[in-house]
């Protein structure tokens, strides 16, 4: 098998890892393609170095050492090449809700995906189309856009509608299927996945969701109107968010699993449904989602 390694970008920490990681899988005889910020950090060496465009295009396994923000951009990649090829994350960062495998922990995984031993997750992705999105085609085409997979953008944690720096709080219409839900004026709007539930939807009072259940979650960011609560609907309906006329200029931005957006204009709508390809996450074998929970959230502590 190939695996793809890559890192946060400027991660000191991780060079004593990397350098065992190597002579690890030298031993196995696993082929390994490197990412640059990964092959920056190994001394002076004959690798194969990938960028994080190609890489899911040509491994069978991509391992992730860094923080979720590491992990959500190669999700992301990953969608983009349209394979069905697992992800390892390993936690050099602070919280790590998707990058649940410690440092002490990678080996022990490693060896269970070499083995075939290894349990996934199977985590729902969504897919955000835009209506007439010219717009997000020019900011793409400057490449400061996400990229469009296929007629839609993909994320794993959120589609999330905020304020630009300056403006006031947004106006959108929400729809749920073909049913008008309501009308949100708030700070902003996110439209969450399971694995996102534990996201910037649980900063913003939003609920925790198992990430096996089929839904997903919208929640109003500091609402003007307090009864404007979060909901939970089955994923199979789409959610359509209407950025409305009273949205004065390009007051709405609207961002993917916080790694690229575009603003969106009023009158533009964004239609969130399931994803056709779920993302795979190598699971600890020996944690499960409510343990892994209570240490990231600190509860039972005093």
């Amino acid at each position: 098998m190939t695996i793809g390694v890559v890192t946060k970008p400027h991660l000191p920490d991780a060079a004593e890892t990397l350098v065992a990681l190597e002579s690890w899988l030298a031993a196995r005889e696993v082929e390994v393609s490197w990412s640059p910020d990964a092959a920056a950090t190994l001394p002076p060496g004959d690798r194969r170095v990938v960028d994080r465009e190609h890489m899911p295009g040509s491994v069978d396994l991509v391992l992730v050492l860094g923080g979720d923000g590491t992990l959500l951009a190669m999700a992301d990649r990953i969608a983009a090449a349209g394979r069905d090829i697992p992800i390892l994350g390993v936690n050099f960062g602070s919280l790590g809700f998707l990058t649940e495998i410690t440092r002490p922990e990678l080996f022990a995984s490693l060896e269970a995906v070499v083995t075939g031993q290894a349990t996934h997750d199977d985590r729902m992705m969504l897919r955000a189309v835009v209506a007439c999105d010219e717009q997000a085609a020019g900011n793409e085409a400057a490449g400061g856009g996400p990229r469009n997979h296929g007629g839609g953008f993909v994320a794993l944690n959120d589609v999330v509608f905020t304020r630009t720096a300056l403006s006031r709080m947004v106006d959108v219409s929400v729809w749920v299927g073909d049913q008008f839900l309501t009308t949100v004026k708030a700070d902003g709007l996110i439209v969450a996945s399971p694995t996102g539930s534990t996201a910037y939807n649980l900063s913003a009072g939003g609920p925790i969701v198992h990430p096996a259940m089929d839904a997903l979650v919208i929640t109003p960011i500091a609402p003007h109107a307090l009864t404007n609560r979060p909901i939970v609907i089955p994923a199979e309906r789409d959610v359509r968010v209407l950025a409305t006329g009273t949205n004065a200029g390009d007051e709405i931005y609207v961002t993917f699993d916080g790694q690229s957006g575009f603003p969106l204009p009023p009158g533009r709508a964004v239609t969130i449904s399931r994803a056709p390809r779920p993302l795979r996450l190598v699971r600890a074998s020996n944690r499960s989602y409510f343990e892994v929970l209570r240490q990231k959230l600190r509860w039972n502590e005093r």
